[in-house]
């Protein structure tokens, strides 16, 4: 999530959506306990779909009871469009406080990706991180996303679930170093086996002329974003563009 806020409920006047936790349990892929690339499902979902809406109650009945997930995200929601925020969560999208109806819901549709990389290429990593987002994508960045005292390794796994394609950034620096970008490698490795195996998932990047491991070399393709820039990230956005565009449902004729 983007923000957290402490904001008490009482005295806000916010008015509290139907079902929520039912609906969050039905689409968020943390309950549901699998991956879902893309979350087409929640595209039907929209400020039509929140119209109903209960009186007021006191704070502690608010959320019907669910699992301990759906119950923390459903507060911090309530609170955060309470105190007048706007709440985005990962992989579901972006909740905007709203005076007719208590809060307006924009459906996550840009596709996620997830940026790993070795803390010594932080600079590279935000400058990729700005030229996804200005190409039309939906990166995710540790430092750009994580909040202070948040559970940052179960976060980065959920990132790493609802994200639809998983950057890896290799370089010198990184590639023999124990930490973080190893273990965020293992686990999107972990999550490709549950991907269709026509379905691009893993994006190697080179970032200087090292060598990549045998285990990513064998099985994927990279591309250099050295010597030329921004040439490799051309070739990036490409393929990326075309893996979206060829996950789309085909409609019935």
């Amino acid at each position: 999530m983007r923000k957290r806020w402490h904001a008490n409920l009482a005295g806000h006047g916010v008015k509290r959506p139907i079902g929520w936790t039912a609906w969050f349990r039905k689409y968020s892929a943390a309950c549901a306990g699998e991956k879902r690339h893309g979350f087409p499902a929640w595209g039907l979902f929209g400020p039509a779909s929140m119209a109903a809406w209960p009186s007021n109650e006191r704070e502690g009945s608010v959320v019907p009871k669910c699992c301990d997930a759906c119950e923390q995200v459903a507060r911090i929601v309530l609170r955060g469009v309470a105190a007048g925020k706007t709440v985005e969560i990962d992989g579901l999208g972006i909740f905007y406080p709203d005076s007719r109806r208590g809060f307006r819901f924009e459906p996550r549709t840009l596709p996620q990706v997830f940026i790993a990389y070795g803390k010594e290429d932080e600079p590279l990593a935000a400058g990729l991180y700005e030229e996804l987002n200005r190409a039309g994508f939906n990166p995710w960045m540790d430092v750009r996303k994580l909040l202070a005292g948040q559970n940052w390794p179960r976060a980065i796994e959920s990132a790493i679930e609802s994200s639809d394609f998983f950057v890896a950034c290799f370089s010198s620096r990184s590639v023999r170093k124990k930490g973080g970008f190893q273990s965020e490698l293992r686990y999107a490795l972990d999550c490709a086996r549950r991907v269709p195996l026509d379905e691009i998932y893993i994006v190697p990047l080179r970032l200087d002329p090292c060598a990549v491991p045998r285990t990513i070399q064998h099985e994927l393709q990279y591309i250099d974003l050295f010597p030329d820039w921004n040439g490799g990230i051309e070739r990036l956005l490409t393929m990326l563009r075309r893996e979206v565009e060829r996950r789309r449902p085909v409609p019935a004729a």
